[in-house]
Parts: C-alpha cells; structure tokens; sequence
C-alpha cells in the first residue's frame, strides 16, 4: 500500500506532467500531426515495429480506434503494413523515414519551446529534469493499474 508521501510525490508528479503536456501541446503549430498520429509514430520509433494492437494497447486504446489513423499513415508513407509472419491474419507496422522526418519535424517545435522555458531554470533544476526524462519514460511503460469493478447503483446486483 502506497504511504502518504509516495501519494503526495504522485500528485505533484501528476499535475506537473499534465501542466507541461497541455503547454507542449499549445506550443504545436496548426499543420502539426494529430496527437494520435505522434503517439503510432513514436511507438514505432521506440520499438521498430508492432502490430496495430500492441500499438494501440501502449497507449491504451482498442487497435479499432486506431484503424483510420493506422490507414491515413500509412497512406501518407509514414508507415508500412506488412503480413504477420506468425500470425496470417495480423498484421506488422514499421515506421518509414518519412514517418522518422515526420515525427522528428513534428517534435522539434515543441523542443524549441521547452529548451527556451529550461533556459529560465537554474543549472540545478535543468539537471535534475535532465535525470527525470528517463524516469518519466519508465513510470510510463509500467503496466495499467487494474482497474476497480464498476460500483452498482444502490438496490441493484451484480
């Protein structure tokens, strides 16, 4: 069971992540790719390949809500959509250099932002962020906490 100070750290951790994300995100330009489509392109950068459900399930979507942005990718030659070698029914995704170009020119307005707003913090506080980067990486590969049973309304059996 987490103590009081592991929940405090987690709230703070939280809403500075949540803060930071929504200024990133207003730090995006109009012809910047959908959310959806830098979440598909980053995975595949990170891990070379997957398959729409591991895709979708590391972000935590069903491969389904995915399917038009998967096609509009791969239409666009960010990505390619290969026959599962194990698997004849599934499919493999890859990240072409097009989609690489694609996500690195999608990404660097925002690091043009966040380099000039850590110009604003001390040495100190710019290397302590420098060592959270790959801690924040790894807090968001852990597993999905499972989720509690939905509550019955009062009078109803489950």
């Amino acid at each position: 069971m987490e103590d009081a100070q592991d929940l405090d750290t987690a709230r703070a951790v939280r809403q500075g992540v949540l803060r930071l994300a929504r200024r990133l995100r207003g730090a995006r330009s109009a012809h910047a790719l959908s959310p959806a489509k830098v979440g598909v392109l980053g995975y595949l950068f990170r891990h070379g390949s997957g398959s729409p459900g591991e895709i979708a399930a590391a972000d935590g979507h069903r491969p389904q809500a995915l399917t038009k942005v998967f096609a509009e990718l791969e239409a666009d030659l960010l990505i390619t959509r290969a026959p599962n070698e194990h698997d004849g029914r599934g499919a493999v995704l890859e990240l072409t250099d097009r989609g690489a170009q694609a996500l690195k020119d999608d990404m660097r307005e925002r690091d043009a932002w966040l380099a000039t707003a850590l110009g604003a913090l001390t040495g100190t506080e710019a290397g302590l962020l420098r060592l959270a980067g790959p801690l924040l990486e790894r807090l968001a590969d852990q597993p999905a906490a499972p989720r509690p049973p939905e509550r019955q309304p009062a009078g109803e059996e489950a």
